[in-house]
């Protein structure tokens, strides 16, 4: 979702190139020609999906591609978006659905751009990536089945990482105070005034409070690993692959944006895919038991991991409402993308804390008990 340590305002790091400037970076940097391309929402690099041809003039043979380019700030951290690109290289290779980058005319996966496009004469990170097929899970009727394939490939994702991604870049992960860091919710503090004084700014206190008191001593007895990190709902393509319209079988076909890779534990992971998931559903208390069961058919939780777990996705609830709520202060022209979760997110941390931990887990360890008798295939 963002970049860099802080809320670093955007109209400062987001680039703005137009259609023009792209169009002759994709020929000069990949020596690519350009039939059409559409500008894609981010929260703070600038994409677009464009479709090039290796032939001048030849429609035949064309490809698909997403051109990223990456906000002033992070690249100037190289190594980070080297050991992100590595990564999805890494998760093709070992069969995952990840993009993987188109090379330049130097043959390197990135080339540092000079974007032109007002003061200070900024430098970009630009990258042209495969571009994945599939419908976002924010645009289709979610269904148990594919809660529990997004709970399986949130652990098989972080564990093919964590056991066999040894890129030297790999240590630019440790981020330190990288605010969507699960373990950074304590950062909160600075940014809660843009909440008011609400309703909602209690609920968020009391996160951050108990996170302080319950969860951040219990942070070593996790197992660390490599954090996708935002597993959300726009982050995750999907097609179907049965004809039944009534219960369509799904399969994810894509898996987007590494920009928030940190290291951090799997019970974050989990946590971050519940949470978003939760934001699809209309019975969203139901549907962490499901993420849960897939999940823990590849990487069972250990019992002060599943302790944490209401925490962490209260968490991260918070996380993505205060950060966009900060933002939007201070950007309100760019509002509409940025309180996306807004929309139903404040409802369903509410709802978690009316109904209360005990019962929210009760009815997510249940669910995912009943896996246990009768897994999917």
């Amino acid at each position: 979702m963002s970049s860099g340590n802080d809320c670093q305002p955007q109209t400062l790091t987001k680039p703005a190139l137009g259609e023009k400037e792209v169009t002759e970076l994709v020929d000069r940097v990949f020596g690519l020609k350009v039939f059409w391309m559409r500008p894609l929402p981010s929260y703070d690099d600038q994409n677009f999906h464009v479709r090039v041809s290796r032939n001048k003039g030849a429609a035949e043979g064309a490809d698909e591609y997403v051109l990223k380019i990456t906000n002033s700030e992070d690249s100037q951290k190289p190594d980070l978006i080297e050991a992100q690109t590595q990564a999805m290289m890494f998760l093709s290779a070992e069969g995952f659905p990840s993009a993987t980058p188109y090379l330049t005319k130097d043959g390197n996966i990135m080339s540092l751009e000079s974007g032109d496009t007002g003061a200070g004469n900024k430098k970009y990170m630009v990258r042209l990536l495969t571009y994945l097929p599939g419908t976002p899970v924010a645009k289709i009727a979610t269904n148990t089945q594919i809660f529990y394939e997004i709970g399986k490939l949130a652990a098989s994702l972080d564990k093919a990482l964590s056991e066999k991604f040894h890129h030297p870049s790999v240590k630019s992960l440790h981020r330190g105070q990288f605010i969507w860091n699960l373990a950074n919710i304590p950062l909160l503090d600075q940014y809660i005034y843009a909440l008011g004084q609400s309703k909602y700014r209690e609920v968020v206190e009391q996160v951050i409070e108990q996170f302080k008191g319950k969860v951040i001593p219990k942070l070593s007895s996790f197992r660390a690993c490599i954090n996708h990190g935002d597993l959300n709902d726009h982050n995750i393509l999907v097609d179907s692959g049965s004809a039944s319209l009534e219960n369509p079988q799904y399969r994810v076909s894509g898996i987007l944006d590494f920009s928030d890779m940190s290291y951090g534990y799997y019970v974050f992971e989990v946590a971050i895919a519940i949470m978003y998931m939760m934001i699809e559903s209309p019975d969203p208390l139901s549907v962490g038991g499901h993420v849960l069961a897939g999940f823990e058919s590849i990487l069972p939780l250990t019992e002060e991991e599943r302790g944490a777990l209401f925490l962490l996705v209260s968490g991260r609830f918070s996380q993505s409402l205060v950060i966009a709520a900060h933002t939007a202060l201070q950007y309100p022209e760019n509002k509409e993308y940025l309180m996306i979760t807004a929309k139903t997110g404040w409802k369903h941390l509410m709802k978690m804390f009316e109904v209360g931990q005990e019962a929210v887990e009760k009815t997510w360890f249940e669910t995912a008990k009943a896996y246990t008798n009768h897994a999917p295939a």
